[in-house]
This record gives structure tokens, C-alpha cells and sequence, in this order.
């Protein structure tokens, strides 16, 4: 047996009155891919980040190549040999590609008068960004201009370039499409055959099966039980998971599509920039329409035309009184509801408390005649929302930064739930979150469909799709390209032709 590249020895962490983790000890080997999974809130992001100099342990050591480990910061265990990805953006916005992943080393890029030299950064960006197989970045383009799951790419490319003896992965595959997946299972590989080592943490049991060497399932802060590759079974990782069999339907149950006559949502001829071309559709009361395709098909863009937030060059989007949408502050007026991909910059304040968070969209339901805020009536919103979604805190006034991804989505959907949102926008509603809190996600989405909510759901997840939604459109190059109805016979394959 190889000697271990890293050693965990009776690991704690609390957070407040929070336990993270209780005496947690772990082993990984070189060239090995391990795998962390677990619920939301089991300490999988905890340990891994103490690991990579995120933040420091109450108790416990850490041994890295023989050595005791103790990293001033995710900087300084990068440069000695551990790299982690974060799960949510780990780029700056408002500078280039190059100026993210040179951040700290500028100094190399400056000439004889002190100034930098950006053409020589920026050619080396772009070498970096080809390295893992990124051809159309290049490092004189600003952040800004990409999307989610292209930030995320020049993400892993600063970190990969530093040649890490460990590659932390924290819930990083959620984030990016099919073709962003294989750039990162490829880089995973190849560190793997460089007896490098890979800490894995996904919530996709199908994915971590594929991609890992063994595989540590953790709940409440403690390792239950780690299997090898030869010992993995579904069942059995859901199980050691949330510590029971799951119980009731995952996906709806019924395979009949239904919905009322009356369209909640009319979409015309949307046109915007090269992302929409004339896409048209109805929602209709009680439905859930699914929205799919590849990363840049479109249908992120759809997703906030249809709410207001972009402003489309032609076409309209209207609901049932024929009131157009137009902004943000006018969908919300019409009860429609926004749950974006890009959850913590776009649908919460990380430095707001889970109260502030939830009370924002629903100040016309507790505010007594709509203007007058009451304490005693906010909070008894706010606890409600708690209760009734499970959010796993320690109160109210608990920061949402501190909240696992999926106790943070969970505070979105009650921000939009609680002020009584007729018509949900739901882009990559279960990215990042377990298996126990999709299901609880998927019987509220099938609760709120009974109720005669409406329920555009945009998503990357063909299983998710196929298990949730009335009817199904599929997007490529901004176009809607087939249309599919529910049912018990439709399958992945059936899909993905429409799709590349």
C-alpha cells in the first residue's frame, strides 16, 4: 500500500452552537479520486476547505506528504501543493481573464518602467485557458462578458496552471454544461495518472460512481462509511446518506401531462441579441413547462427576459391580464417568482440574515396595509417559511453565507413561496443540493402545481426534466427545436438529438 498523500486525525469544527464536524479522520492515497457526498450540512465543503486553507480547525491535525499541515490561507496551500474550487464563483468580476487568474502575480508582468505588460499576460491567459481545453477565452476578455459556467472554467484553469499535488473539487460539475464536465473529468484523469490526487464532492450519485476511486459518505459532521469501487451501489450510498431509505415518490408519480385552459404566461417572438431567435410559448395554469438544452442554448437568457431582469430586442412576454413584463419590480407585482442559476450573487445577500433574505419579496403580506413593518408579524413570516421548507439554521437572524447550498436555495424558494408567487421561474432549481432536498424540492414543485401554480423550469438535468415537467422544450442556438409531451416511455436518448 502506497504511503497517504494527505491524513485527517480527529478533525472538529462548530460554527456557533453548530456542530460540523465531530472527530473526523480521513485518509487519501495518491492517484486516487475520492469522493465526499452527503446532505446538505454533513461537513463535506467543512472539511475540505480546512484542508485547503479556507478556514482553520478547532481541533484536530493534518498531515500533507509526511508533513504536519497548517495553511495560512487558499493561497499559501496552493503554492505548497493543495488547490480547491469552490463551489460557488471564485473569480472577480469587473477586470479580465488574465487579471483573475494572475491575481497575485503581476509583479512577473512588469517591464523596466514599472508598467505591465498586458499583451504578454494576456497571451499567457489564453495559453492557460487552452492547457485544459478552453479555445474561445482568451485573457483580454472581461468577466463580465461570460457566463456562469465559462467563469467557472477560468476558475479551474488558475488552479489547475499551479500544478496541485491535491485538487479539492467542491460542487463544481453542477456548474457547467456537458462540454465543461469532460474538460474537468479529463483534467481529474490526468492528475489521477500523474498519481496526483482528486477530493471530489458532488451531489450527482450517477456522476461519483462514474468518476471515483472510493467514496466517504458523511452525515451530521461524522464519516459513516467509505466504500470502494467495487462496493458501490445506489442504495446503498442513499441510505448511508440521510440514514433511511428515501421515503415517497422522487419525481412526480403520474406520467398524464395537465393543466388548465387559461395561459398563466405568454411568451411572443422573443428576440435577443444571437441567445434568442423568436422563441415562442404558453405556460398554462397548473403546469410545469421544462426548459432544456446545452449551457448556451439560450435558455438561461429566456429565464430572466421572461422576469423582466433583460430587456428583449423584439417580442413580449404577458400574463393572463395582458400586463406585459418589463422589469424585475413589475413581474413581482404580477406574482411571478425568480430562482437563478447564479444563486449567490443573483438571488440572495450572503451578508443579510436568512430573515432579511426571505421578508424582502413579501413585505405587501405582513406589512400592515402594505407599508406599516411590524416585527412581530415579519418574524412569524419568516419562521413560517423556516418551518414549512425545513431550513436546517440556527435562527432567523443567521447569516445565509453560513447555510450549506442547499439550505440557501431552500431560502430563496421561500423568499418567492411565501409572498405567494403564482408563476415560478426555477433556473437550475436543485444545482448544488442533495438528494433529500431535491425530493423535498420536487413534492413542494408537485404541491405548488395542484395549487394551480405555474412552473417554468429551466434545467440541465434530462432526468429532472423528463421526471418533473408537463411538457418539455428544447433549446439549441436560441431556438426552440422539438417539443415533448409527458411521458412514461421518454427517455435521455429521445432528448439529446434536438439538443447538439
Amino acid at each position: 500500500m502506497n504511503e497517504p498523500i494527505l491524513k485527517v486525525e480527529n478533525m472538529n469544527k462548530k460554527f456557533g452552537s453548530t456542530v460540523a464536524l465531530n472527530d473526523v479522520s480521513l485518509t487519501v492515497y495518491p492517484g486516487e479520486i475520492r469522493g465526499l457526498i452527503g446532505e446538505n450540512g454533513s461537513g463535506k465543503s467543512t472539511i475540505t476547505s480546512i484542508v485547503a486553507g479556507m478556514q482553520s480547525r478547532d481541533s484536530g491535525t493534518m498531515i500533507f506528504k509526511g508533513k504536519e499541515w497548517k495553511p495560512l490561507s487558499m493561497i499559501d496551500a496552493l503554492h505548497r501543493g493543495i488547490g480547491m474550487i469552490v463551489q460557488e464563483s471564485g473569480t472577480i468580476p469587473g477586470i479580465t481573464v488574465a487579471e483573475n487568474i494572475f491575481l497575485a502575480e503581476t509583479e512577473r508582468y512588469k517591464n523596466k518602467l514599472g508598467l505591465i505588460d498586458r499583451k504578454r499576460m494576456n497571451q499567457d491567459a489564453t495559453a492557460v485557458m487552452r492547457n485544459i481545453g478552453v479555445k474561445d477565452i482568451t485573457g483580454d476578455m472581461q468577466m463580465q462578458q461570460l457566463d456562469f459556467q465559462t467563469r467557472k472554467l477560468v476558475e479551474i484553469a488558475k488552479v489547475v496552471m499551479k500544478q496541485p499535488e491535491i485538487l479539492v473539487i467542491d460542487e463544481t460539475s453542477t456548474a457547467l454544461s456537458h462540454d465543461g464536465r469532460t474538460i474537468l473529468y479529463d483534467i481529474m484523469n490526468k492528475l489521477r495518472e500523474e498519481k496526483k490526487s482528486v477530493i471530489f464532492i458532488s451531489h450527482d450519485l450517477e456522476e461519483i460512481m462514474e468518476v471515483c476511486d472510493t467514496l466517504t459518505v458523511l452525515r451530521d459532521g461524522k464519516i459513516i462509511r467509505t466504500f470502494e469501487k467495487e462496493e458501490f451501489e445506489p442504495r446503498a450510498i442513499r441510505a448511508s446518506m440521510i440514514g433511511r431509505e428515501l421515503q415517497g415518490d422522487y419525481y412526480r408519480s403520474d406520467f398524464k401531462a395537465t393543466a388548465q385552459d387559461e395561459a398563466a404566461l405568454d411568451v411572443k417572438e422573443l428576440v435577443y441579441g444571437d441567445r434568442l431567435k423568436k422563441v415562442s410559448f404558453q405556460l398554462k395554469k397548473g403546469e410545469i413547462v421544462g426548459i432544456g438544452g446545452l449551457s448556451h442554448c439560450g435558455m438561461h437568457t429566456l429565464g430572466k427576459v421572461c422576469f423582466g431582469a433583460l430587456k428583449p430586442d423584439h417580442g413580449s412576454v404577458t400574463v393572463a391580464d395582458g400586463t406585459v413584463i418589463s422589469t424585475p419590480a413589475n413581474a413581482m407585482k404580477q406574482h411571478i417568482g425568480y430562482v437563478s442559476k447564479d444563486r449567490d450573487v443573483e438571488s440572495l445577500c450572503l451578508n443579510a440574515s436568512i430573515e432579511d433574505n426571505i421578508s424582502i419579496a413579501g413585505m405587501s403580506r405582513f406589512a400592515v396595509k402594505k407599508f406599516l413593518v411590524l416585527r412581530s408579524r415579519e418574524k412569524k413570516y419568516v419562521d413560517q417559511q423556516i418551518r414549512e421548507l425545513s431550513i436546517k439554521c440556527a435562527g432567523r437572524d443567521q447569516t445565509v453565507s453560513q447555510l450549506s447550498g442547499g439550505n440557501k436555495q431552500k431560502v430563496v424558494f421561500g423568499k418567492w413561496i411565501g409572498c405567494g408567487s403564482e408563476i415560478l421561474i426555477l433556473d437550475c432549481p436543485t444545482r448544488g443540493v442533495d438528494i433529500g432536498v431535491k425530493q423535498a424540492m420536487y413534492q413542494l414543485m408537485v404541491k405548488l402545481k395542484n395549487e394551480g401554480k405555474s412552473i417554468l423550469m429551466i434545467s440541465e438535468e434530462l432526468p429532472e426534466l423528463i421526471g418533473m415537467s408537463d411538457r418539455i422544450l428544447i433549446m439549441k442556438d436560441g431556438e426552440i427545436t422539438k417539443e415533448f409531451t409527458r411521458s412514461e416511455n421518454l427517455s435521455d436518448s429521445q432528448i439529446i438529438e434536438y439538443m447538439i
